[in-house]
Parts: structure tokens; sequence; C-alpha cells
């Protein structure tokens, strides 16, 4: 049996995560880091207080799945973006290979590049760069496009970007089939099943984690 911890499971591909895990048969227990504590939690799963500046993961757990993530708009700064998506996600690898887990599977960004001009793109590539330094036994980077799915919190110009994409699907064939939005539970789906078999570094492009999320539960 195997024990999990999930970074941003308030989040959309978090939320589906944690019920997704606590279904699992192999996963006995799931921590789960978030600031608030949910209402209500699914059996199998135990919150803790998520504190960027001081926290810590047992060393039982073997599985940690990172769904952290802001935007732009939301973070208020490029500082306070980077921190989030880069700072904490590169320290939870830390804390994770201290531990001593043996799997670390993220959401980054389709078109994640180091070396790229644009902002956003750059933190996601240079995250991806730094935690793979840490020599996990498995370390799966998961590139979704667009995220399909509802939110708590409403997003404008994301709310307008999936009505176009559903207008266009369309045309999202041959090489820009990673390009077409992909629903969160999918993206959730895929996360849990590289966490089973994968070994060394592995990075998965959005039209791949689709076809990988058709197999659960098979």
């Amino acid at each position: 049996m195997r024990t999990a911890a999930i970074f941003g499971s308030t989040g959309l591909v978090g939320n589906h995560l944690i019920q997704l895990l606590s279904q699992q048969e192999n996963y006995s227990k799931v921590y789960s880091y978030a600031r608030i504590k949910p209402e209500s939690l699914p059996n199998k799963i135990e919150h803790i207080d998520f504190n960027p500046e001081s926290f810590s993961i047992p060393n039982e757990v073997d599985d940690v799945f990172v769904c952290l993530g802001t935007t732009m708009k939301k973070a208020g700064s490029k500082e306070a973006f980077r921190k989030v998506d880069y700072e904490m996600v590169v320290e939870i690898a830390k804390q994770s290979k201290l531990a001593k887990v043996k799997r670390f599977v993220v959401v980054s960004s389709i078109g994640a590049d180091p070396s790229t001009k644009n902002f956003y793109l750059r933190t996601k590539g240079q995250m991806e760069e730094e935690i793979k330094k840490n020599n996990f036994d498995y370390c799966g980077i998961v590139r979704p496009s667009l995220l399909l799915g509802s939110r708590k919190e409403f997003r404008f110009a994301e709310k307008i970007s999936i009505a176009l994409f559903k207008v266009l699907s369309f045309i999202f064939v041959g090489p820009l089939r990673k390009y077409k939005g992909i629903n969160a539970e999918d993206v959730a789906k895929s996360m849990i099943i590289l966490a089973q078999n994968g070994r060394g570094i592995v990075t998965v492009e959005s039209n791949i984690l689709k076809q990988i999320a058709n197999e659960y539960g098979k």
C-alpha cells in the first residue's frame, strides 16, 4: 500500500486528484496540503495546514503530486507569481527528497521553456529544470494545455478562451493536437497512472495526457 501527498488540492486538478486517490485501493492514506481545510474530506484523506514558510513531508509518503499554480492577475506581480510557481514548487521537491519520496509528479504548462522570453512559460520551464535535479525514482512533468472544468473562482479571460477552444476544436489536429484543451479530471487521472510504474524523468504533453487518461480504470 502507498501513501501520497497532494499540494494544491483545492485547485481544479488537485480537487479531482483528491477524489480519485480516495478511491484508489493501493493508497492507504493521502495527505492534503492546503491553507484552507475543506468542510468535508473523502475517506483516507488527511488535511495538513500548509504553511509555505515552514512545512515538512512525512517519511511514509511514497508519491507526491503538485498541482500548485496561480495567475499573474491573482499574484499581482512577477515576483509574487514566481514565489508560487517556482520557489514553492522547488521547495516542495526539496522537502520530498529529504523525506525519501520515490515518485514526484508536477503540473507544469504546455510551452514551458527555461529560455523563452515569455515570463510565465520561462518560470515554468525553470521550475521543471530545477526539480529534475532531485533524482527521484520517477519525476513526471505534465504539460496540460488550457484546463477545462468548473472552477470555484471566476476567470473571465479563461472563460473566453475555453469558449473559443470549443468552437475551434476542429483545427487542433496533427501537430496542433497538444494545444487542444483538456479536462482537469483527465489530467488528474493521467498523473495517477504515471505514478504507478514510471521510472526516470518523463515529460508528458497535453494530447498524450488525454490518451493516458483514457486507460484509467481499465
